[in-house]
Parts: structure tokens; C-alpha cells; sequence
């Protein structure tokens, strides 16, 4: 009896195997005839799939045979000329397939799809550089060597075409050799293994997850079964939150509840950018358990590849190709194509301007067909400098779209010579650098201009009257490099008064003239550093095109960072054209670095700073091939501007504090380091300029007043905050925020400051004005007071020390070129934006907060983080610590830590104390919400000391 059950057993067994064995077989051919069916949807051709059963054609190969295709019926002519080319489409992807399965590329066949890549002709087209953007390194190179290998002529092409093809029908022919009798056999050959199987491995999936029984009855997550559903409709505008579902199924076509173990991964990428996302799995609906939502914010347009894989297996149709456009023109974020200054006309002649549309996220926002002829919504306001707005002039502006370049041209033609105010609108709102004047002159002084800009000796003067002050007869000289203000002996011997820089901190600014008071009119000169003075002149507007076109020349036309850039590096490159960059040996010591590094430079002349430094360090070994020579750069200007080391210093007891000039430095650090700390700089600044492999970053945090001082501007109060934030707290604010006419109730404050030395006995009392120890500030003079406070901490202290730096730096910038950025364009342009990690950020920040919508807004912060661009997440570190470069230990080694802080307050902007490193966040409603907050605050806020 027992024997019996056992044979009944064995029978029933083998039996079920037999039957497994031909369902997976059965599977392999059903999975052909699935991608039939899949393709012939894809094309429109669904309704075929019967007729395609009933006469064989069950493989791919098959529709992509002309011979197979004829023995349909007869189909109506546009049908058949559709599936005609839709088999011809087919036929050359198999032969793609093939071609590369024959070098071992098979696995790379949907990669090169998502670049177009769907047909041998096609390989010859794709070049290196565009396919290793899909392409890892070991697949490169067997991917050129296959590349190269392909014949060069037509026939030969044809032939291995042919060849390849027949490969493709006699792999499907042998698959269809397989009967019921070959399974029959293969099921008895490997009856005895799947026992042993079924008895010591609890599966037989692929993965080895699942059991005998659920691998029969399909009871498992299916990747290729899976499906994704979209939220949006292409093109989508940038700037939403997207979100897309997963519906995840099991093999037997029922729904797989997914959870955390099984693995999902979502991949979104834009050329080399990666785009972080957010995954919820399940819900708390039973009936949406088998749900994956992704939500993921998209700034830049263009087409993104999403990847989604369970596991290590893509679902089905991944990955994905998936555009976005850019958003509605925003007038903000919209520019006219002009320099920082006024803009400069001849009479009668028309002149085109430049106007970029650009989304909120400063995508160019092409406009639509509709909007384009002319372009809807710009608009121009004219009038006399003064004056109202004249209706006539602005009405004969006239607007066109260039839809190559996705820009609107402005034509604008003034008949009368004089001063204009322009300003330009979409939608009613002022274009970003919308407002401008517009000096129109006569022909004859176009002419005078144009010589004056042109004219090598630079004896350009013009007589004026100084208002301000003392009102006498003075002269206005004006050269490339300043404006210079002389005052006349004797009335007729000139002698200097004052001399302004011809760069963007200095503004002349036109004032309106009184109707019948002649030519010429009155106008202002300031550079933030000088008091402002008022002058009049018969030649004003000849004085003020003249200034224009000079600062102009000085800046490289448009005033983005990006085009000062390009034209400061095009300068320095220029200037030193006739030096070659020969290479030139240095020796040094690395134990005594900056010692044997201003022995071996200190004959050095600027064409000896111009060469290629050819680093050997003594007892070493290593040839210089650049690394060397960028290890020397790095480790000289880490000692240099290390406050450990005494040259530079921080104002408070902090090792990652912004450094300062030290002037108590001590006495073996003479002037002579100070210079060599500029010429460094300058050597970085050039050989940044040389651009390649050459370029060099000085990795130092400077202070904000010392950047204003290299560049010339005037120090004031307001530096003291992220310069020296605990002064700015124990002294500054409290001056500002006490009312010092109270009476005896405040202590007494003169025009003087205590000097200390390093033991706390005071040294000396300063007076910050003459006999300001006698001079008690009230409410009416802490302005004052403040600013002379910091005139001498941050700038008189140190000046021979800043004076030293300069005298090096401009043996290789010219002074001028600097004068076109602001402080935090420079240290932009000197130490660059760094890489900023997110993962050592996240790891050291201090939180403050709690509950489930703080740890919500936290998560949706660090995905927008990660999405930020490098320049962005330089901003938020300027935005919320006043610098954007960190200490060498990153964020481990800042000092106060970063934080982050719950604000009180919602879907307002975020704050940030650059005292504390802090950053407060208010509560939002959504991620995309978040997004748009940080970037204004990052974008807006970020100079200036507006948010303390």
C-alpha cells in the first residue's frame, strides 16, 4: 500500500513538472507573442492582432519579413502602407539588436534607443561624446571598437545588414523547433534535479525569492507586469511638483501590495544631473496598496530619463523619456540684453535692443505661435528725463520675435536729442533691468563720442560748475581707468580735487532739466567711498555718453556675473599676451613652505608670474605634470590665509572664521608676505583665465570688508555682521537699538575705541574722528559713529597690510578689471562656488523642531537641496552663513554650526542669522511651495544684510 502511494506520488510529481516545464516554455513563446501584440499597439495596429494569430505570425522577426507579411489579406492601402513601414521600423531595430548582441552590447540596446539610436545607420551618426552620457566606461570603448569596425560603404553595409537579418529568422526559427516532445523529454531529463530542488531550495525563481507553489501560480511581484501611470500631459511646464504612480501587479495580473523590502528605485536624470525624488509607498486605501507615488520637482527644461526598477529588473516601458518646457515668460526674471549703465543714441537713427523672456526658474521661454507676431504683452514707457510719460514717442517703438534665438527685438528711434527714461513691461511689470536712461545726442557729438572713445591720448575734459560745498568753475577729465575733478589756480592752472573709478560702484546720475534753462543740466557723481558731489554743465550729456561708453568697454557690455566673467578673464588674457607661458622651475621646502616660496619668487617680474610653474619639492621625487603645481598652489594659500598661521586672522576665537588682515601679526610676518598673499591670488586669478587644466581656486573665507576694499568700495557698519558677528551683537546692535538722548539712564559713548593688547590691559584710547574723545554720540550721530568705527577696525588698522595685498595682486589684475564685480561676485570669482556636499551637510546640521509635518517640510528641504544646482547651494550657504566657501573639514568644522530652525510663521520666506549659521524655516502646504521660497530668498535676499 505504501509502495502504491508513492509510485501515485512519483506519477502526480512528474506530472505536475511536465506540466511547469511546458508553462514556462509556453511562457517564453506567449512573451514573443506578447511583444507582437505590444508592437502592433504601439502603432496603431490593434486591431490586427487576431488576423497576425490566424496566420502564424507570432515573432518579431516574423512581422519585420516581407514575405510574411504578404500572406495577410488584402488591407485597405493607407492600413497596409502604415504596417508596411511600421515592419520596415522593426526590421531595423532587430538588426540593431543583433548587431550588437554580436559584440557583446546587447544589454545596451535600450540606452541607445532613449538617444535615437534605432538602426545601424544611425551608429555611424552617434558620436563618443554623447554616448557616454548613457554608456559606462568598459562598455565605451567596446562600443567604439564596434563602432569603428563597421564598413565604410554602401554595399558592404547592405551585405551585413543581410547577414545580420538571417541571424535574426534562424534564432527564431530554432525557437519554434521546440514541440511537445522535445518538452516531454526535458521535462523526464531534468525530473530528478527538480526534485532535488524542491526538497533543498525552497524556489525556483530567478531571484530566489519565492516558492515552488508561488511560482506556479504567479503569486509574486512582477517587474515587467507593472505599470506606470502619469499625472501630466507632455510638453509639461517646469516648475510643478510632478508626481506619477506605479501600479504594481503580481504575474498572475493581481495587485502586489509593494512595501519598503522590495526594493523600488527610481532614477530621474537631465544629461549628468541627477534629480532627487520622493517615494510614498502604499496608502492607507486597502484598494491602493499596490500604489508607488513619486513626486519630483523639475526646474530645468528638456528631456529627463526616469528609470524605475524593482529590484534589478525595469518595469515595463523603463526607462522613460519624458520632456519639459519652460514656464510663462516672468517679467522678473526677464532681461533687456544691455550693460549696468545708460544706453547711448544718435538722433534719428533707429537701434534694436535684445529683450530675453525667461520662465521663473530662468528657463528662455520661447513664446507661443499665437503670441509672436507681434510679441503679446511687451510694452515701453517713454518720457523726457522729468517729464510724463510721452504717448507719441512710446507708441512708434515697434516689437518683433526672433524665434531662432527666442528673443524680442525692441526698435527704438528718438528724433530729438536729449535724456530719456525707458522702462519696459510684460504684462504691466517692470522687466528686471527694465528701467534705463537713454542719452540721445546730435550727429555732431556721436561723432565727438566716438572720438573721445577712440582717442589713445585721453585729454577728454569738459568744463562744469561744483554745486556741492564750495561752488567754483572746475574741470572734468575723463580716461578709461577715473573721472577726475581739477580745480583751477590762479583760473587757469588746474590742480586735482578728486578722482573717481570708471567702474559700476561708481554712478552718475542725471537730473531732470527745468524747461528753458539751456543746454546741458545738472548731475551727480558717487561711488559709496566720496562724498557725493553735485555738478552743472553745458556738456552734461557729452560728459555722461562719454562715462557710458567707457564703463561699457570696462565691463564687456551685459552686467550678469557670467558675462563680467568671461570678459575679466578675455581682459587678463589680453594683457599679458606677449608673455609666453613657458614653464619655469621652482624648488621648495615643504616643511618650510611659504619661507622657500618667497625666497624662490621674490626677484620674480610679471612676465615671470606669466609662466608655467614647474613645482619640485626638495627630497621628492615627483614630476610635475600639474598636480604637483596644484598641491603647491593649495597647500601655499592654505598656510597663508590659515589664522593659525598670523598673516590673516579671525575677529572672534573661531579656527573657521572669515579672515581678516591681521595688524598685530607677529614679528617674522613682514609686509613682504602680504604681497606675496596678492600676487598668489593674481597668479590663481590667470591662470583661472587660461582656463583648462590650469585653472586654480584660492581656497580661503575672506571677509566681506576686505573683499569691498580689494574692489574699492567704502567699509561701513554693516560689515560688522558676518565679519564679526560677536561685536555686531554685544556693541552694534545695542547702539542701534538704545536711545542714547535718554540722559544718565545710558552710559556715555565718544568717538573713541579702546585698544587692548592680548592680556586685556588697555593699550591706547583711538580717536575715530579729530578730538573724538571729546565728542559724546547721540541719536543723531551713531550712524556716524558706527561707520567711523568701522573705517577704523575693519579698514584703517590694516591698511598698509591691505595696501601690500593690492600692491601684488594688480602686478597681475589690473585694479580696474576687479571693479566690476561686487564682494560677492569676487569671492565668486577668486575661491569659486566649491562642492558642496549634501550628504556631510545633512550629517552636521543641528534641527530644531518636532512632530510629523516638521519632519515632512525637513525631508522635502534636503530633496529640494539635492535638486539645487552648485551656484544655488553656494547661495543658500552665502544666504545663511555669509560665505560660500567652508572650512577645509566642510560642514564638521563650521563654527557656529549650520542650523535649521521651525519658524513661526507660514508660507512666508525663509530667514537666516549669518551670526548663528542659522536658517528658519517657515511651514509650507507644499514641496513645490518650498522650492519656490528658497529660491527667492537665495536669488533676492542674498545680498546685503537685509535679513538678520
Amino acid at each position: 500500500m505504501y509502495k502504491r502511494v508513492h509510485y501515485f506520488g512519483t506519477i502526480l510529481f512528474l506530472c505536475s513538472l511536465i506540466y511547469l516545464v511546458r508553462v514556462v516554455f509556453t511562457e517564453i513563446f506567449e512573451d514573443e507573442t506578447a511583444l507582437v501584440d505590444e508592437w502592433l499597439d504601439q502603432n496603431d495596429l490593434g486591431e490586427y492582432k487576431k488576423l497576425f494569430r490566424e496566420y502564424g505570425i507570432s515573432t518579431l522577426s516574423g512581422c519585420g519579413t516581407p514575405d510574411q507579411l504578404d500572406r495577410l489579406p488584402e488591407l485597405p492601402a493607407a492600413e497596409e502602407k502604415r504596417l508596411r513601414r511600421a515592419a520596415q521600423v522593426l526590421q531595423q531595430r532587430l538588426v540593431l539588436r543583433q548587431w550588437l548582441a554580436t559584440h557583446k552590447l546587447q544589454h545596451t540596446y535600450t540606452k541607445l534607443l532613449s538617444l535615437d539610436v534605432s538602426s545601424l545607420e544611425d551608429v555611424y551618426w552617434l558620436e563618443d561624446t554623447t554616448a557616454h552620457h548613457v554608456l559606462d566606461a568598459k562598455d565605451l570603448s567596446a562600443w567604439s571598437a564596434a563602432r569603428q569596425s563597421l564598413p565604410t560603404g554602401k554595399e558592404a553595409l547592405q551585405t551585413l545588414k543581410a547577414d545580420l537579418w538571417s541571424a535574426v529568422v534562424k534564432s527564431s526559427k530554432h525557437q519554434d523547433a521546440w514541440t511537445w516532445g522535445g518538452m516531454l523529454i526535458v521535462s523526464v531529463s531534468v525530473c530528478g534535479l527538480v526534485t532535488l530542488a524542491a526538497m533543498t531550495q525552497p524556489s525556483l525563481a530567478p531571484e530566489a525569492k519565492h516558492s515552488l507553489l508561488q511560482y506556479v501560480t504567479g503569486k509574486y511581484l512582477h517587474p515587467p507586469s507593472c505599470r506606470v501611470e502619469w499625472g501630466w500631459q507632455e510638453p509639461q511646464a517646469v516648475g510643478e511638483t510632478m508626481c506619477f504612480t506605479v501600479h504594481c501587479f503580481q504575474r498572475n495580473g493581481q495587485p502586489y501590495p509593494i512595501c519598503d523590502t522590495d526594493e523600488l528605485t527610481v532614477s530621474i536624470s537631465h544629461g549628468t544631473r541627477k534629480v532627487t525624488a520622493v517615494i510614498e509607498l502604499g496608502s492607507g486605501d486597502p484598494a491602493q496598496a499596490n500604489t508607488a507615488r513619486v513626486k519630483f520637482t523639475v526646474r530645468t527644461a528638456g528631456v529627463y530619463i526616469i528609470s524605475i526598477m524593482i529590484g534589478a529588473v525595469s518595469v515595463s516601458g523603463s526607462p522613460f523619456r519624458k520632456w519639459f518646457s519652460a514656464g510663462r515668460v516672468e517679467a522678473r526674471r526677464s532681461r533687456v540684453g544691455r550693460a549696468h549703465a545708460a544706453l547711448v543714441w544718435a538722433a534719428g537713427h533707429a537701434r534694436a535692443l535684445h529683450i530675453h523672456p525667461r520662465d521663473h526658474y530662468d528657463n528662455p521661454a520661447p513664446l507661443q505661435a499665437a503670441d509672436q507676431d507681434p510679441p503679446r504683452g511687451f510694452s515701453i514707457k517713454l518720457n523726457p528725463l522729468g517729464a510724463e510719460v510721452d504717448e507719441a514717442l512710446s507708441s512708434s517703438a515697434t516689437f518683433s520675435y526672433d524665434s531662432v534665438n527666442q528673443r524680442v527685438i525692441l526698435a527704438l528711434c528718438f528724433e530729438r536729442a536729449g535724456v530719456y527714461r525707458a522702462a519696459v513691461f510684460y504684462d504691466d511689470v517692470l522687466l528686471h533691468n527694465g528701467e534705463f536712461d537713454c542719452i540721445v545726442l546730435t550727429a555732431s557729438d556721436t561723432a565727438t563720442v566716438q572720438r573721445n572713445i577712440s582717442s589713445k591720448r585721453h585729454n577728454i575734459c569738459y568744463e562744469a560748475r561744483l554745486v556741492s560745498g564750495k561752488p567754483r568753475r572746475v574741470l572734468c577729465c575723463i580716461s578709461p581707468k577715473q573721472l577726475t575733478l581739477k580745480d583751477y589756480i590762479f583760473k587757469f592752472i588746474p590742480k586735482r580735487i578728486t578722482s573717481f573709478r570708471l567702474c559700476p560702484s561708481t554712478k552718475l546720475i542725471l537730473k531732470p532739466t527745468p524747461i528753458g534753462s539751456g543746454p546741458g543740466g545738472e548731475f551727480t557723481l558717487e561711488d559709496g567711498v566720496q562724498p557725493q558731489l553735485e555738478l552743472v554743465s553745458a556738456e552734461r550729456d557729452l560728459i555722461a555718453a562719454t562715462f557710458t561708453q567707457l564703463l561699457i568697454a570696462n565691463c564687456g557690455g551685459e552686467d550678469s556675473f557670467k558675462n563680467k566673467q568671461d570678459f575679466f578673464y578675455s581682459e587678463i588674457r589680453k594683457a599679458h599676451s606677449r608673455h609666453p607661458h613657458e614653464k619655469l622651475a621652482i624648488r621648495v621646502l615643504r616643511s618650510e613652505l611659504v619661507r622657500t616660496s618667497l625666497k624662490a619668487t621674490r626677484h620674480f617680474t610679471v612676465a615671470d608670474w606669466c609662466k608655467n610653474f614647474d613645482v619640485t619639492f626638495q627630497g621628492e621625487q615627483g614630476v610635475d605634470w600639474g598636480g604637483v603645481r596644484r598641491e603647491w598652489f593649495s597647500l601655499l594659500c592654505g598656510q597663508l590665509f590659515d589664522s593659525k598661521f598670523g598673516l590673516f586672522v579671525s575677529f572672534h576665537d573661531s579656527p573657521t572664521g572669515l579672515v581678516h588682515p591681521n595688524p598685530d601679526r607677529p614679528p617674522h610676518l613682514k609686509l613682504k608676505h602680504f604681497e606675496l598673499a596678492g600676487k598668489l591670488v593674481g597668479k590663481c586669478l590667470y591662470e583661472s583665465a587660461l582656463g583648462g587644466s590650469y585653472r586654480q581656486l584660492v581656497r580661503a573665507r575672506l571677509t566681506r570688508s576686505f573683499l569691498a576694499q580689494i574692489i574699492g568700495l567704502r567699509v561701513h557698519y554693516k560689515y560688522f555682521e558676518q565679519d564679526d558677528p560677536e561685536l555686531y551683537l554685544s556693541k552694534i546692535k545695542y547702539v542701534l537699538e538704545t536711545d542714547l538722548d535718554a540722559g544718565e539712564s545710558v552710559p556715555e559713548l565718544y568717538f573713541a575705541e579702546d585698544v587692548y593688547d592680548a592680556g586685556g590691559k588697555l593699550r591706547e584710547t583711538h580717536d575715530l574722528v579729530p578730538n573724538g574723545s571729546t565728542i559724546r554720540v547721540r541719536n543723531s550721530s551713531k550712524i556716524s559713529y558706527l561707520d567711523a568705527l568701522a573705517q577704523w577696525r575693519l579698514a584703517a588698522r590694516v591698511r598698509p597690510e591691505t595696501d601690500a595685498f593690492l600692491r601684488g595682486l594688480t602686478l597681475l589684475v589690473p585694479d580696474n578689471l576687479l571693479a566690476i564685480f561686487d564682494e560677492n561676485e569676487l569671492e565668486l570669482l577668486v575661491c569659486g562656488t566649491g562642492e558642496v556636499s549634501v550628504a556631510d551637510w545633512r550629517a552636521h546640521a543641528l534641527v530644531s523642531g518636532s512632530g510629523r509635518e516638521w519632519e515632512r517640510l525637513l525631508s522635502w528641504f534636503w530633496a529640494a537641496l539635492a535638486n539645487f544646482s552648485t551656484e544655488e547651494r553656494a547661495r543658500l550657504l552665502q544666504f545663511t552663513t555669509g560665505c560660500s566657501q567652508l572650512p577645509s573639514g566642510g560642514f564638521q568644522e563650521l563654527n557656529p554650526r549650520f542650523q535649521i530652525t521651525a519658524a513661526p510663521t507660514f508660507g512666508a520666506l525663509p530667514t537666516a542669522h549669518t551670526c548663528f549659521n542659522q536658517l528658519c524655516l517657515p511651514d509650507y502646504d507644499s514641496y513645490e511651495q518650498l522650492v519656490h521660497a528658497l529660491l527667492w530668498a537665495i536669488n533676492e535676499g542674498g545680498e546685503g544684510f537685509g535679513m538678520i
